[in-house]
Formats: structure tokens, C-alpha cells, sequence
């Protein structure tokens, strides 16, 4: 670090300029980069997937689409097969109203196991298509604009008096949300405002002004970058809304490190290029290790066949470079050149005279976690555990009806349908694609354990260039585990030219590719962080224990969404939104990818400074005090950006924005608080000596100088001076 803060200080002008290039260029990159990024949620080489493409392609409907399910109950006295051919009218209007439709009733089939027990309810499917305001088919769960009204309207005329019309399906029964999606720029100025409100408090000067700066600067160089890899492959849009607030979140983390240290040094009564050079050296360190460590748990979505999530994976390692590269260059030159008249006000204040000693209250919270650092830790990691065995209940899969809306039309059409003794998985038909002829197809589907019925039509909008699409209607919807083991039970049925599709077959695709090698990939991310952190810290005990304890913290996280969005405890009060009993599949490796780094990140922060003050002191608890109270109001505001920035997109309409990003949000917050606030300083101090330990043998192969243990006298727990 002494000799990358001694080659920025000699250039300065030169460095200033090329932050301002890289600024402008980026302004002018950006809206360029917006445009080019892809939408399409793709998953090539996953078999369903490919069976809805085509599907889709050839049909214009279907596949991952939701069908919208009509459901007529006749007045008392009437029989459905007797009113045939005014059901026909009814769903034919349906088709005339959406052009785009794939439609199906009893009147196409004449299939009795459409009609209910009763004999006067009935229902069918409706494929819209292109929905009615031009978007295409698929979309998240309640994300797909509602033809409900279109449907009940087309219905109603060619029906009997006195008939009902219910429209169900799982998007009727999903937590409404509004079409217009993420409002991006507004979570994104919701976050600077949060980030300089925090700033201006932890520094009392304009010097706040600077992390913010050195953010923007990150995330509009960051952004050049994407227009380049725009060019050579597809980067999802999920780029556009996690960027800009993890590049506000990492880059003011690792400013605000290096900016207080530059503070602490210039208290201490060095200045200029001095005061510089030395707070490269103390925070230089920390902040590239952080880097590294978020870009080794975002590297988790780089390596995946999932396009989306690469895009993610890919934009937040971007942001986390370009946040470290603009912190340990530009920062340094802007602190020696402007600094000192930027922090006036606080520096001529008793409050700057303090910055020499660690934070009082931040030291006595320390000394109290120091001395009850047993009961402390098997409290907090008692909780953490909890939360953990709760997260190897998470139901990745799709929602169940029984688990949605409990009011309104939708649920009135389940209540209808299973009064009438058909099972509610009707609602969840499975697409199939058959070339050739599908007789023989279709006659082996309908004996496949689990399946009701199999819809085949002979019409032209079921039957095109060779091939014919088949709807089948399982019996326990799919989002449960026996209408996964459905799903699975057609596919290893099916015979050649038959391919499945539908939602839960590429839900479960998914997942088996995503989380298949996840172990292996885990245990690989865990042997690189070790090998890193046991290089920075020279350690072996420390790196081991890190890792343990973040994925504790993520384990808890997972354990925390379970309880928010499958069991719903709080979910309506915190986030104004009913829960779905699902947490989605994307959901654990995407909070592990961003959580594993930013978690670390925090970690590297307060352990470095525990090591420097180790190597000074020799005093293990002394060390936990001097670090964790010179870093924890660092750590502790960078976390509260973060927290408001994740919680403010925790508030758009979009249901699997809302999921994720309250994930994150909830993760920050027990990482901040229970895991660094009590468990790392609490183990830290139960560790004692053991912390520091790096054999000959470790340090010749980490080319690092060893470290033997030290005599201590643990029974100390280290006083307040004065």
C-alpha cells in the first residue's frame, strides 16, 4: 500500500484527471449501456426452458405462462354437458376478446372430468398470450397484468341467467403489485440522501460529501465497463437496479474506512502527504481484502448457466473493483489535496481532538462483550443457530393457492372448483409439446399417476407445423411436493417426441442446475477465503473462524426469510404485502452471493484493526477493545447505508424485488449487529492467543513472516483510561 499511495501522491494532477475523464465518460456511457441491456430472463440448456421457448415460438402462449382459469358454476337445476353449447359460446368469446388466447373447455373436449361433481360447475383454461397491454408471455408471480375482467365480461352474455363466473389462477391469487415496476431512480436518490445523511453525522463536516463522490465516480466507471461487455455478450438489466445501490453501499464503505483513518492520523498530528501514507497503510490493506472478498462470493453467480444471475454476479464484481481501485487511487489524492479544508469545521472542534482515541461508547460495549464473552456468544450464536435449522425448511418452489390471497375472485373460483370435488392442481397445468402424432402421447400422460385429465384440442391454436401442445392438469398443484413428483413422474414417462415444459418443470430445472454443484462451489469460495484472509491476517484460527461465522449469518438470513415470507410472521406489517409460503428459488444463492462478500467485508474491517492492535499490545481483549472501538461506528454506519438502501428497495411493487432485497436488508442487519457487534468481538476474546497463531510451516507457504503464540493474562479485561 506504501508504494500505491506513493505513486498516486507523485501524479496527483495526473490522477484527478482521469477521474474526471472516467467521470464523464461514464455520464455519457451510461444511458447507452441502459439501452443495451437485455430483459429475457433465459436459462438455455435446461430442457423445460427450451420446451416453452418453443412452445412460445410456435404458439405465441403457453409454456412458463400462467393460464387464467374461468370457472362457471350454472344456476340450480342445470347440467353443464346440458349447456354445452353456451359454455362453447362463452369460452369462444374469450378466444375472440384475446386473439392471442390458447383456449379450452369441456365444449372442445367433452372430457367429463372438466365438470364437477355436482354437475353444473365446469371449467377451462385461458392462454393469453401477449397480454392486452403488448407484454409477452411469462413474468413473475403476479406481475402479469390481470385479464380477470376481460374474461368475466366476455363470458357473461353467452351464459345461462343467474350463472357465476369466477376467474382463478395462481396470478389472481398473488399478491397484487403495481405494473409499473422498480422506480430505480427513486430507491437510488432514497439511498444517497440516506448515505449523506449518516456521513454528515459520523463526520460534522463537508468531508462527508466525499464517499459519496467516490461512489459516484465508482458506479458511472462501473458502468463504461458494462457498455464494453455489452458488446461481446448479454447483460441483464438486473444490472441497472443492483449496481448503483451496492456501488452506493461498497464504495462509501471502503471510503469511509480510509477517509476516518486519514482523520485518526491527522490527529494524531500528522499531515499532508504524511497523514496520507499512513492511512494507506493502516486501511489501505483492509479495504483490497474486502474487495477481494466481495468478489469472491459474487463470483458464485459468475460461474452459474444462468444468464440473469451471471449479469448479476458480473455487475457486482464490476462495482466492487471499480469501488476499491477508486479508493485506493483517487481518495488519497483528494484527501492530501483538499482534506484538510474540507474537515475545517470539525478539525478546529474538540470532536476532531478526540479522533486520536478510540470511540467510548463503542469501547464499553467491547469491554461488557469481553467480559461476558461465554454467555454472550452462546446466546447470539444459540439464535443464529435457530435460525439456521429453520432456513433447511425453505420451500424454493412455486406458491400453492392455499398459501395466497384468502378473499376476492380468484379464491371464490378455488372454492368453487374444490367444492365441486376438482382438485385444485387444475389450476397448475403442465405444458407439453408433442411432435408428431399425439394420440399415443396422450393416452399414456392420462395413465401417469397424479394427473386428472390431459386436454388435447384438434384445433389449429393447439395444433401447428407438425407438432400439438397438450395441457395436463395434475391433481396436487405443482408448487406442492406431490405435484413435483408429478412433474417428475411425466418426464421420466414421457416417450421420445415428447417434451415438458410448464412452470415447475423449469422451476425444478433450475434448481437442480443452480444448486447441484453448490456444495462443491462453496467449498471452493471457502478454501480461496481462507487462503486470503490467513495471508492478511497471518493467521490460521482467525480466516477459519470468519468463514464459520458468515455462513452462520447466512444460514440465519435464509432462516429469517423463511419465517417472513413462508411462514409470514410480519410479512403484511413490515412490508405491506401478504406472503406468498414460498421464498423463491433464486433467492439463497443470490442473498449468499452478495451477503458472503458484504458480510466479510465488515469482518476484514474489524479484524485488521484487532491484528494491528494485537501486533502493538500483545493483549488479545485489548486488541478486541481497540478494534472494535475504532471500527465499530464505521462499521456500524456503512451497515445503516446499506440497510436503508436494500430496505427502500424492499418497498417497490415487485414481488421478487421485494423478496430479494428484504432479504439483503434483513441479512445487514443481523450481520451488523448480532454477529459483529457481539459474536465475532465475544469468540475473538475466547480464542485468546490462539487467534494470532501462524505456525513456520503455514507462514513459509503463505510467504508471509510466522507468528508463535504469546504469553497473555486472559483474567485482564482491559479498563478505560482515565
Amino acid at each position: 500500500m506504501e508504494k500505491l499511495s506513493a505513486f498516486v501522491l507523485r501524479r496527483k494532477g495526473l490522477v484527478a484527471l482521469l477521474a474526471l475523464l472516467a467521470f464523464f465518460v461514464g455520464m455519457g456511457a451510461t444511458p447507452i449501456a441502459i439501452q443495451r441491456l437485455s430483459e429475457e430472463y433465459a436459462h438455455p440448456g435446461m430442457p423445460a426452458f427450451d420446451a416453452n421457448q418453443e412452445i412460445v415460438k410456435t404458439y405465441g402462449n403457453g409454456g412458463y405462462q400462467r393460464p387464467f382459469v374461468p370457472v362457471v358454476v350454472l344456476p340450480e337445476g342445470q347440467r353443464a354437458d346440458a349447456s354445452k353449447e353456451a359454455i362453447g359460446r362463452a369460452f369462444g368469446a374469450v378466444a375472440a376478446k384475446l386473439p392471442q388466447a390458447r383456449v379450452v373447455s369441456y365444449a372442445d373436449t367433452s372430457d367429463p372430468r372438466l365438470i364437477g361433481s355436482d354437475g353444473r360447475t365446469t371449467f377451462g383454461l385461458v392462454f393469453p398470450g401477449t397480454y392486452s397491454d403488448g407484454s409477452p408471455p411469462g413474468g413473475g408471480l403476479g406481475e402479469t397484468p390481470d385479464e380477470s375482467p376481460v374474461i368475466v365480461e366476455a363470458m357473461t352474455p353467452h351464459l345461462p341467467p343467474g350463472t357465476e363466473v369466477h376467474v382463478t389462477g395462481l396470478d389472481t391469487l398473488a399478491p397484487s403489485v403495481d405494473a409499473g415496476g422498480v422506480d430505480v431512480p427513486a430507491k437510488i436518490g432514497f439511498g444517497v440522501l440516506a448515505a449523506v445523511v449518516v456521513l454528515v453525522l459520523v463526520f460534522r463536516s463537508a468531508l462527508a460529501l466525499v464517499p459519496i463522490l467516490i461512489s459516484v465516480l465508482s458506479i458511472f466507471a462501473s458502468f463504461v465497463v458494462i457498455l464494453l461487455l455489452t458488446m461481446v455478450m448479454t447483460v441483464h438489466d438486473v444490472a441497472l437496479t443492483t449496481m448503483p445501490l451496492l456501488g452506493l453501499g461498497i464504495a462509501v464503505d471502503y471510503s469511509l474506512l480510509l477517509v476516518a483513518r486519514w482523520r485518526e492520523e491527522q490527529a494524531g498530528g500528522f499531515r499532508g502527504d504524511e497523514a496520507v501514507h499512513r492511512a494507506m497503510a493502516g486501511a489501505g490493506r483492509a479495504v483490497l481484502f474486502s474487495g477481494v472478498a466481495v468478489a469472491i462470493g459474487l463470483m458464485t453467480m459468475v460461474v452459474l448457466p444462468v444468464p440473469f444471475l451471471r449479469s448479476l454476479g458480473i455487475a457486482g464484481v464490476i462495482i466492487a473493483a471499480m469501488s476499491v481501485a477508486a479508493t485506493l487511487t483517487v481518495l488519497p489524492v483528494l484527501l492530501a489535496l483538499a482534506g484538510r479544508r474540507l474537515d475545517r469545521r470539525a478539525a478546529t472542534g474538540r470532536r476532531f481532538a478526540r479522533e486520536a482515541d478510540a470511540g467510548r461508547a463503542w469501547s464499553a460495549w467491547a469491554r461488557g462483550v469481553v467480559r461476558l464473552s461465554r454467555p454472550a456468544a452462546l446466546a447470539c450464536g444459540g439464535l443464529l443457530i435457530v435460525l439456521s435449522f429453520t432456513a433447511l425448511g425453505a420451500d424454493l418452489g412455486l406458491p400453492e393457492s392455499r398459501d395466497l390471497k384468502t378473499s376476492g375472485p380468484g379464491r371464490d373460483g378455488i372454492a368453487a372448483l374444490t367444492g365441486a370435488g376438482i382438485p385444485a392442481g387444475v389450476i397448475t397445468p403442465i405444458d407439453v409439446l408433442v411432435t408428431g402424432d399425439p394420440a399415443a402421447a396422450v393416452d399414456r400422460l392420462r395413465r401417469v399417476e397424479g394427473v386428472a385429465a390431459v386436454l388435447a384440442p384438434t384445433t389449429d391454436t393447439w395444433r401447428r407445423q407438425g407438432t400439438a401442445v397438450v395441457s395436463v392438469l395434475p391433481v396436487a398443484e405443482n408448487g406442492s411436493a406431490a405435484g413435483e413428483a408429478t412433474v417428475t413422474r411425466i418426464r421420466d414417462g414421457a416417450p421420445a417426441g415428447v417434451r415438458v415444459g410448464g412452470n415447475a418443470a423449469q422451476s425444478m430445472d433450475f434448481q437442480a442446475r443452480a444448486y447441484g454443484a453448490f456444495p462443491w462451489m462453496l467449498a471452493l469460495i471457502g478454501l480461496v477465503t481462507f487462503v486470503m484472509l490467513a495471508w492478511a491476517f497471518r493467521s490460521l484460527l482467525l480466516p477459519l473462524k470468519a468463514i464459520v461465522l458468515n455462513l452462520l449469518s447466512l444460514g440465519a438470513v435464509i432462516g429469517a426469510m423463511v419465517l417472513l415470507w413462508q411462514f409470514g410472521w410480519g410479512t403484511a406489517a413490515l412490508l405491506g404485502i401478504q406472503p406468498t409460503g414460498s421464498i423463491g428459488e433464486f433467492v439463497p444463492l443470490t442473498i449468499f452471493a452478495f451477503l458472503y462478500g458484504l458480510s466479510m467485508d465488515y469482518e476484514v474491517f474489524i479484524l485488521a484493526r484487532m491484528r494491528e492492535e494485537y501486533d502493538r499490545t500483545g493483549d488479545t481483549r485489548q486488541a478486541v477493545v481497540e478494534g472494535v472501538g475504532r471500527t465499530g461506528r464505521l462499521v456500524t454506519s456503512a451497515a445503516l447505508i446499506l440497510f436503508i438502501s436494500f430496505a427502500a428497495l424492499a418497498m417497490t411493487p415487485e414481488l421478487d424485488v421485494k423478496v430479494f432485497a428484504s432479504g439483503l436488508a434483513l441479512g445487514i442487519l443481523l450481520d451488523a449487529t448480532l454477529i459483529r457487534g457481539i459474536l465475532v468481538p465475544a469468540v475473538v476474546a475466547m480464542m485468546g492467543r490462539w487467534n494470532w497463531w501462524l505456525p513456520g510451516w503455514a507462514a513459509r507457504l503463505l510467504r508471509v513472516s510466522p507468528s508463535p503464540l504469546r504469553d497473555e493474562t486472559p483474567e485482564r479485561v482491559p479498563q478505560p483510561v482515565g
